[in-house]
């Protein structure tokens, strides 16, 4: 089952940041203890960059590429930490102004994504969500997490974002497992009328929605963390301390093959229908 640590990614990118960087100090025929002494630090810090132990700050590098007669690639290397430090993101960094700017900050990519894939064991996917479920969705968030409260202004960005089912050629497909249905978020009117909006949405060309059955054997692929699938470019993780981003060819298609073993356990069409009809039917 394809489940990578949470930092899987990001601390491999530290790594092969580290390699690079080790490259230039060989290239530039010094010792690391050398450039230790150069850069005025512990001898042990180039070690742990090198070996992706350390994350280095942009300063580091500056007086790293200079000190190794590399100048001309820190503009390059700091990029490369940037990138390394936007893979893995806490929740309090992404939120700390509030939910809007979080939901603001998955705009460009769902603008230049064309196949959306995305599995839920948890709640109903933001992609098919109702206002009302949104609200009661980022309500729990800014409370749990005490943020500021912008849910109105957070739930009309993620609104606006949801004209891309009507728009184009993108293709939405949504597998949940059935007990996300029986998960009552928000009150049981909030619920039964997501439920409702399930049945009409599922109806869509641009949408294609399956539900895992409760009870069946799950021998090939069990419930796994809540992903998104963007194209086959990025992938992204919502956990529970953060916000993980995966670029990397090797764990996307992980995260690909896991979907499709997914999507073959679950029931579209008229029997996914009365799985979400005998959801509604719990409510009363």
């Amino acid at each position: 089952m394809p489940t990578p640590p949470a930092y899987s990614s990001a601390q491999q990118a530290r790594r092969d940041l580290g390699a690079r960087l080790g490259e230039i100090r060989r290239e530039s025929g010094l010792t690391g203890r050398a450039l230790a002494v150069r850069c005025g630090w512990h001898e042990s810090k180039v070690s742990r960059i090198e070996n992706g132990k350390t994350a280095p700050s942009p300063d580091d590098l500056r007086v790293w590429a200079e000190h190794c007669g590399a100048a001309d690639q820190t503009a390059d290397l700091i990029a490369s930490l940037e990138a390394v430090e936007g893979m893995f993101v806490d929740w309090r960094r992404m939120e700390k102004t509030g939910l809007k700017r979080a939901q603001q900050s998955v705009l460009p990519l769902w603008e230049r994504t064309r196949r959306f894939r995305t599995y839920s064991p948890w709640i109903i996917p933001g992609a098919v969500q109702t206002p009302s479920y949104t609200r009661a969705v980022l309500r729990s968030f800014m409370h749990r997490r005490n943020l500021p409260d912008d849910i109105e202004d957070a739930v009309k960005v993620r609104t606006d974002r949801l004209r891309l089912l009507h728009e184009g050629d993108h293709t939405f497909a949504v597998l949940i497992e059935e007990s996300v249905l029986r998960n009552v978020i928000g009150d049981p009117d909030v619920m039964a009328g997501q439920l409702g909006h399930l049945l009409t949405v599922g109806e869509l060309p641009s949408v294609s929605l399956g539900i895992v059955p409760m009870g069946i054997v799950r021998n090939s692929i069990w419930p796994v963390e809540d992903f998104w699938i963007f194209d086959d470019q990025v992938v992204n993780v919502e956990l529970i301390s953060g916000f993980l981003t995966i670029t990397q060819p090797r764990e996307i298609a992980m995260y690909a093959d896991a979907f499709s073993k997914l999507r073959e356990l679950a029931v579209v069409g008229a029997p996914a229908r009365r799985l979400i009809t005998a959801a509604i039917d719990a409510l009363e």
